[in-house]
């Protein structure tokens, strides 16, 4: 709705208004105060008839309108409050789902049939899935009269293909026939699976978020004819875009689901296949992958490359004899190969789709980033394999962000002086590598946001270029200025936050550094096992300054404080939804080179924290985990609530946190217990290496004291807002409300 101040006071007669304006308008101001609230009144009934359908109604509406359809809430749905904050209207959303509730009518008419089951995963918990009948599995004698030849059989070694789809996805391909299983679906020691009355819905919690149009990564140390699909030059699995069901009645499969790509099922499938050529559903525009080698393996020509010189390979070690004209591609290992004798002069670019857990650190997912008011907005271009690098740009774009920032320097010192310029946006519009050294030196009250463009990763790749000084993203300001970054990827240093000099007074100094949605890569790079190239440094270091530095929704390395001259109150810390990894638990991940604690004043909210925690004092720290110990100076404030805190920290006063609720329910004199105990409640991850699809996600196999331990009942740490606890159990409310009668229905993960 268009506000219109005015509205009631253009509805007086002329002659009023006349004498209004003599006076200096006050009756005017006063109707303009109340055609404000005639607004909001006209909103909020605006509102309710949008609150009569499920389409359009407020979240809070939804279980009201699930329950006049008789929608059954998990009990958890009763402690929501009306509070409205981000918690509890996540976690509302996830037990009251919308589409889940809209569909309620609909799947009662679908009862019991195995497509639905599908469709339930998807509107209850949002999980993508393939529901499997376990009997059609079973080894048994085949009726004369009814035969099914492509139902089961026994392995043929000659068919790599089908022997790779037995453990793959957890089994929700295994195309062989087994035999009973009595073991029941629902059990909560050792599930069973192949038995007559048993289905299974295989859940796929990991996503497909794509990478477009970037650069791929020469591996110099094997060849310069070795490349990496990841930037940083690790190994990353190359996953999937899904492709949506075009029949309700349809049961998904590979192509349906966001699943990681074999090296067989990425060639050529048929009767007489030879996997030599990769298959055409999988590559190309708008398919999981595409490549690009401008002027190879001729001039004018891989720009894309063709589909036809593609070999489906294993480059494990890098050994592999490649035809001249021909590409090799590991989709298991994200690598490719090109002929020793014609490797590609202008470089690679690729696009793929990699798999993760969340909308966690930089990438091309939809986030919300707010901008600064009355700004100047710059944008800036990267090379692109279809782009002419001489194209020159029109007034506003520019080709690198150092003359960005010269063109800013120069309008700051051209505008006058009644209306001086004090807000700057640097926008990168594409996704790829943006090259060379930053220095941010900003003016008093002068504000700076680099971000990225909607749907696009940037990668901000920092260069050892200058012997006599570090590399870092360099950051310093005066009184009043402030930095913000928002979904970018920086690679190669980190950044460094510059205080003042020891002349200028302790106010010119920068105010604060906001960090959203972006990654500052643990360890600076990686080696292709993941493992990082510079394990010991920080990704942020905070030199002399008492900037305030926030952080939401991103991944960084460790943070360094190097406590200014005058010290005065601790500078504000404040960490939320995000992982702080310092590549290893005997690492300190928050702390000072020089001193025994980092003076700072830090408050964690959901974070994972992989290293040593040594700060001056904690404000708050909830629903988070710390695998190394968290040693605090000043215990007399603060609080470490719903949280888990290693052996041998020194807290704040706890509340509900583990192991201290585990240890607490065994006698005190029972030494052993109490070592199991202490063993037991331990956080059990997937993998602690960034860049792997499970980075720091629990196990399954993880207590259910830290899978559930938060204040609202979801898992600790950063993957908390997935709300994962939950969506299980409203799936498993919702299988056994819809299954016929005398089936066992269970939830497989296939990832």
């Amino acid at each position: 709705m268009t506000a219109r101040p005015d509205r009631l006071y253009d509805l007086l007669p002329a002659v009023y208004r006349m004498r209004d304006a003599e006076q200096g308008y006050p009756l005017r101001d006063l109707l303009r105060v109340l055609a404000t609230q005639a607004d909001v009144l006209e909103q909020d009934i605006a509102r309710l008839y949008d609150n009569w359908f499920i389409e359009t109604c407020d979240d809070w509406v939804v279980p009201y309108i699930g329950d006049l359809l008789g929608y059954t809430l998990l009990p958890e749905a009763a402690t929501l409050d009306a509070t409205g904050d981000a918690c509890t209207a996540g976690l509302g959303r996830v037990l009251a789902p919308r589409a889940d509730v809209a569909n309620t009518i609909d799947a009662r008419r679908r009862k019991g049939t195995l497509s639905l089951l599908e469709d339930l995963s998807r509107d209850a918990a949002g999980w993508p899935a393939r529901a499997v009948e376990f009997y059609r599995r079973l080894g048994w004698m085949q009726h004369l009269d009814h035969q099914h030849p492509h139902r089961g059989g026994t392995a043929d070694l000659r068919d790599p293909g089908r022997l790779q789809r037995i453990g793959w996805a957890s089994g929700a391909f295994d195309p062989f026939a087994h035999s009973v299983d009595l073991r029941r679906m629902g059990s909560r020691r050792r599930r069973g699976r192949y038995n007559i009355p048993d289905v299974g819905v295989f859940a796929c919690r990991l996503r497909s978020y794509p990478v477009t149009s970037t650069s791929a990564y020469c591996v110099e140390e094997r060849g310069p004819h070795c490349f990496s699909f990841s930037v940083l030059g690790n190994d990353t699995p190359l996953f999937r875009r899904p492709v949506e069901e075009t029949e309700p009645t349809h049961i998904a499969d590979e192509r349906n689901l966001p699943l990681p790509l074999r090296r067989y099922r990425f060639a050529v499938r048929g009767p007489q296949a030879d996997y030599a050529s990769v298959a055409a559903g999988l590559y190309g525009d708008g398919n999981s992958v595409q490549i690009w080698a401008p002027d190879w393996p001729a001039k004018g020509q891989g720009v894309p490359v063709p589909c036809e010189t593609l070999i489906p390979a294993d480059l494990s070690d890098w050994h592999y004899q490649v035809p001249r004209g021909r590409v090799a591609v590991d989709p298991e290992r994200g690598r490719l190969l090109f002929p020793a004798n014609q490797r590609p002069k202008r470089g690679v670019w690729v696009s793929y789709q990699y798999g993760f857990a969340a909308d966690l650190g930089g990438g091309e997912y939809a986030r919300v980033t707010p901008e600064l008011e009355g700004a100047a907005r710059y944008i800036v271009h990267t090379a692109l394999p279809n782009r002419d690098p001489s194209t020159s740009w029109p007034p506003g774009h520019y080709g690198s962000i150092a003359a960005a920032l010269t063109a800013w320097a120069q309008a700051k010192s051209a505008a006058p002086a009644q209306q001086p310029l004090h807000a700057l946006i640097i926008e990168l519009a594409e996704s790829g590598v943006y090259e060379g050294s930053i220095d941010l030196l900003l003016d008093a009250g002068e504000a700076i946001q680099l971000r990225a463009a909607e749907r696009t990763r940037p990668i901000l790749r920092l260069l050892d270029v200058r012997a006599s000084q570090p590399d870092a993203l360099s950051i310093s300001g005066a009184a009043g200025s402030r930095v913000l970054l928002d979904g970018l990827m920086i690679v190669g240093r980190g950044i460094e936050v510059q205080g003042p000099a020891e002349e200028n007074p302790a106010t010119d100094d920068l105010c604060e550094l906001v960090i959203r949605h972006c990654t500052l890569v643990p360890g600076w790079a990686l080696h292709c096992d993941c493992d990082p190239k510079r394990p010991g440094e920080p990704s942020v270091s905070l030199d002399g300054t008492r900037a305030a530095l926030r952080v939401s929704h991103s991944i960084l390395g460790a943070i360094a404080v190097i406590s200014p001259a005058r010290r005065g109150e601790p500078p504000l810390l404040d960490i939320c939804d995000s992982i702080v990894d310092a590549t290893g638990v005997e690492r300190v991940a928050l702390g000072a080179p020089d001193e025994a604690v980092a003076y700072v004043e830090a408050s964690f909210r959901r974070c994972t924290v992989i290293g040593e925690v040594q700060a001056h004092g904690i404000a708050l720290a909830e629903d988070s985990i710390f695998a190394g110990p968290l040693r605090v100076l000043r215990r007399q404030q603060g609080c470490v609530r719903f949280c888990y805190v290693a052996d041998g920290s020194r807290t704040p006063r706890r509340f509900h946190c583990q192991p201290d609720l585990a240890l607490a329910a065994v006698a005190a004199g029972d030494v052993s217990r109490r070592a199991h105990e202490q063993l037991r409640v331990v956080p059990q991850f997937r993998s602690q290496r960034y860049a792997t699809p499970h980075y720091l996600r629990l196990a399954d196999r993880c207590c259910a004291e830290i899978r559930s331990g938060a204040s609202d009942r979801s898992v600790m740490g950063v993957y908390h807002d997935l709300y994962e606890p939950q969506r299980e159990a409203n799936l498993a409310a919702r299988l056994q409300e819809y299954v016929p009668a005398g089936t066992d229905a269970g939830i497989l993960f296939a990832s």
